[in-house]
């Protein structure tokens, strides 16, 4: 039997605006009511749970592992669901109430299956399967000898035959590349991956089977091809220019910006490869030409931090979404809506969760501070409490 509970006199931002001293009332993962009321805290606030739409929980839970690329090879999955579970909680207890995991396999699913039942009480988390070639970017962070390997797709059949084998298993979408990567061993930003027909085969079915495709991009040329292809959101950006902008802005859109990852292996903040940190300074010098002036354009930045902890850290996300603040000259109240209610958008999940209104789902966050007026009040420091699916996660209620 579930139990109306309620907050009572706090201001509320809804995702969208402000509605000033309010009362909440939810029962299980559903609000019931949002109304107004009189003030009894107003140093308060509450704001939805965040939304991260980039994540990599399949690292260790703990301190970061010394080789990130083998870690997940020798660890028997039993025991690295265990680390993905507690990565994805960890978010929840700093405010992240839904997550994106953009390279999922059967660990994600079965944990993801696992918060939806109750059986841990976790966040909302969405997984997508990657759809690469074989020597591809997601092929690439496992050592090139070792015999066995995440599924590849070498042709357009194949790529059809795994889309359908990820929605068999209950992805929410697929991940794609239309370039190499920073972190991937051996390869090149501007490598080409996947040929043009593998692509449009692989967004083809993706939508005939309802789920989204997801565009990892950090050249010109792979963003030219996501955009011809018709994906579903765009992963990095990276090298956003100006001929790409009209159609970003028409058909709004979303891209994931990823923005202290690459400043993090740019600057050698933590252990990293040479090879890694020259690629990351590329992106890094292409990304600050392009995305300042995309950003006054309307392009549509929403919250995607890349994290997995070995770089950027799973309670991050509040430091990302300032960042994005400085990076786009946004308002506070646009950078908030962009990793709230912006951000349920683009992953499909507009209609469950990312606003406070009766019906949708109870996530949120009481916090000290006046995040929508300004964005730096936004930290984990300044949390309260969480609440996530309508159990209490992390803090205490008010009485």
């Amino acid at each position: 039997m579930t139990i109306e509970q309620h907050l009572d006199g706090i201001p509320l931002w809804d995702g969208e605006r402000l509605h000033g001293p309010s009362r909440i009332t939810w029962s299980g993962d559903r609000i019931l009511e949002v109304r107004e009321s009189a003030s009894r805290h107003p140093e308060l606030a509450v704001i939805p749970g965040l939304i991260d739409t980039h994540v990599h929980l399949g690292y260790p839970a703990g301190e970061p592992a010394r080789d990130a690329a083998t870690w997940p090879l020798i660890t028997p999955a039993e025991e690295r669901s265990l680390h993905l579970a507690a990565n994805a909680i960890r978010c929840a207890r700093a405010g992240v109430t839904t997550l994106r995991d953009l390279a999922a396999d059967s660990i994600q699913l079965a944990v993801g299956r696992a918060f939806d039942a109750g059986i841990l009480t976790g966040p909302r988390l969405l997984s997508h399967g990657q759809v690469g070639m074989t020597a591809g970017h997601g092929d690439l962070f496992v050592p090139p000898h070792y015999p066995h390997r995440p599924p590849t797709a070498d042709s357009p059949d194949e790529c059809r035959k795994l889309v359908r084998t990820w929605a068999r298993a209950g992805a929410s979408g697929v991940k794609i590349y239309t370039s190499g990567g920073v972190l991937s061993m051996g390869d090149k930003v501007g490598w080409r991956n996947q040929t043009r027909e593998e692509i449009a085969t692989t967004v083809d079915e993706a939508h005939a089977l309802q789920l989204l495709v997801a565009a990892h991009t950090h050249s010109a040329e792979g963003l030219d091809i996501a955009l011809a292809e018709g994906v579903d959101s765009i992963e990095h950006g990276t090298a956003i220019a100006e001929r790409h902008l009209p159609a970003l802005v028409e058909r709004n859109l979303p891209v994931a910006p990823t923005l202290l990852i690459n400043d993090i292996i740019a600057e050698a903040r933590r252990p990293v490869s040479a090879e890694a940190q020259a690629k990351a300074r590329e992106v890094v010098a292409l990304r600050d030409a392009g995305f300042a002036a995309a950003a006054q354009a309307g392009v549509r930045f929403v919250l995607g931090t890349d994290a997995s902890g070995q770089f950027v850290q799973f309670g991050d996300q509040m430091e990302e979404v300032r960042t994005m603040a400085s990076m786009f000259g946004w308002s506070a109240e646009r950078t908030l809506a962009s990793a709230t209610s912006d951000a349920a958008d683009a992953i499909g999940l507009g209609e469950v969760t990312g606003r406070l209104r009766t019906g949708l789902g109870s996530d949120f966050v009481l916090l000290r501070g006046r995040p929508w007026e300004d964005i730096d009040a936004l930290r984990v420091e300044n949390i309260v409490a969480v609440v996530s699916r309508g159990v209490l996660i992390a803090g205490q209620l008010p009485d």
